[in-house]
């Protein structure tokens, strides 16, 4: 009997160590990576501010554009990746995009003044711009529906973590060797990552050897195809909605990724290594919000049957509740107060991300990438104008409360907004009535 039950314990350590390594887990892990690397490239250039800012004798305005030029062209590039993956496929369009943000990371590490670190963030935004959709549309073939929330949830508590560990990061690195090796050391982590995922992934699921029969039974996957027509104008029209609620949350979003390093060293006179120390704090704080988002609106999902309140209701809690906790901020000087009160207001922002996500992918699997894209729009626009009017902003007052002022009022119109957003209708009904308006009117 105990020879019997040895061989059992022994036989089913390998079928462990499989779904620990199998397909599913292994894509999981590289699509973390890939978010912590994304925000990891992001973030650094805040946490590096103070030095660039000595270094090249740059205002608060001229930090602020730099801050921009990211946006710029994440704004701009961004439809690139929803389409790209529906044409060409996730595996391909990802590789581009994120070749292009590690050659657009070391380039910032290369430059030499305002003009070519403003083109090289330029090229950072245009790179990150697509890789999100194209990683929304991946996970939409690869993950079921009951797990759209989870997957978003995890993938960006992964670029929390990214975001967290980028400011003691880079920190550290600038202190041993200066800021140009923190963007060279970050961009190579990027092309590496590329490599990895070009001999691991399939944009099909049923065509990796790794993954099981079990999985496919739940899977609806959307293949490919270069002849698609793309209903661009229904999808806009469907994704407003969702677009003008991000921008909402990018405010304040682009507060605590810009400015955060640059508030603890000027409101409360904090040293560079604190202020990375502080800020890092915050972003865990943002990457359990993101994990716990996906979780509960997921359960909510399960618990109803309603795509409409388990997102909703969701992203309600959320920007109400980073508003409540942001506003007590600008009346305190103590940290202990502050610091708890802005990681607090971090967390439920972050819980905005994963349903807001779920939203195109609950509509939709052919065009969850394209639509993803227009969630991220709302924060592209809001990464444009926020850090360059905050900029303007600090300057003509030196109140470093008026970024958060300015966020709790944006945060409560984003509120006011939820109202339209509507998971629960398929884009399939919009588009088969437009079809139907069409013939009509021939």
């Amino acid at each position: 009997m105990a020879l019997a039950q040895e061989a059992d314990e022994i036989s089913s350590k390998p079928t462990a160590v499989r779904r620990l390594f199998d397909a599913h887990s292994v894509v999981t892990m590289l699509l973390c990576i890939l978010f912590a690397i994304m925000y990891l490239d992001r973030v650094n250039i805040s946490a590096a501010a103070a030095s660039l800012k000595t270094g090249f004798g740059l205002n608060n305005t001229e930090m602020g554009l730099v801050f921009s030029a990211f946006s710029w062209a994440y704004l701009g590039s961004v439809i690139f990746g929803g389409w790209g993956a529906r044409q060409y496929g996730a595996k391909l369009t990802l590789i581009l995009c994120v070749l292009i943000v590690g050659i657009g990371t070391i380039a910032t590490g290369l430059a030499g003044g305002l003009l070519s670190l403003f083109l090289a963030r330029l090229a950072v935004g245009m790179g990150e711009g697509p890789a999100f959709p194209a990683a929304t549309q991946a996970m939409r073939n690869w993950y079921p529906p009951d797990r759209f929330g989870y997957i978003q949830g995890i993938t960006h508590s992964a670029s929390r973590l990214g975001a967290a560990i980028t400011p003691p990061l880079v920190a550290a690195v600038v202190l041993w060797s200066g800021w140009r090796s923190a963007f060279i050391v970050c961009g190579v982590a990027a092309l590496l990552w590329c490599v990895v995922w070009w001999i691991v992934f399939r944009d099909d699921p049923r065509e990796h050897p790794g993954v099981r029969s079990t999985s496919i039974a739940s899977l609806t996957v959307s293949v490919p195809d270069r002849r698609a027509r793309i209903p661009f104008w229904l999808i806009t029209r469907r994704m407003a909605s969702v677009t003008l609620v991000m921008f909402a949350y990018g405010w304040t979003y682009w507060v605590f990724v810009s400015w955060l390093p640059l508030y603890f060293v000027n409101q409360h006179h904090t040293d560079l290594k604190s202020s990375a120390l502080l800020t890092s704090a915050l972003f865990f704080a943002g990457l359990v919000g993101n994990t716990v988002g996906g979780v509960v609106s997921d359960r909510i999902l399960k618990a109803t049957g309603r795509n409409r309140r388990a997102r909703c209701s969701v992203i309600l809690v959320s920007l109400l509740g980073a508003a409540i906790l942001i506003t007590p901020t600008m009346f305190f000087d103590d940290l202990r107060i502050v610091v708890p009160l802005l990681a607090g207001a971090m967390f439920f922002l972050e819980l905005t991300i994963a349903p807001m996500y779920a939203i195109p992918m609950d509509i939709s699997k052919e065009y969850a990438g394209l639509g993803s894209a227009y969630v991220i729009m709302g924060v592209g626009l809001s990464g444009i104008v926020s850090p360059v009017v905050l900029g303007w902003l600090l300057d003509l007052s030196g109140n470093w409360n008026i970024p958060f002022a300015t966020g709790v009022g944006i945060l409560l119109a984003g509120a006011a907004a939820i109202p339209w957003l509507r998971p629960d209708i398929p884009l399939a009904t919009d588009i088969a009535a437009n079809a139907r308006d069409s013939r009509a009117s021939t």
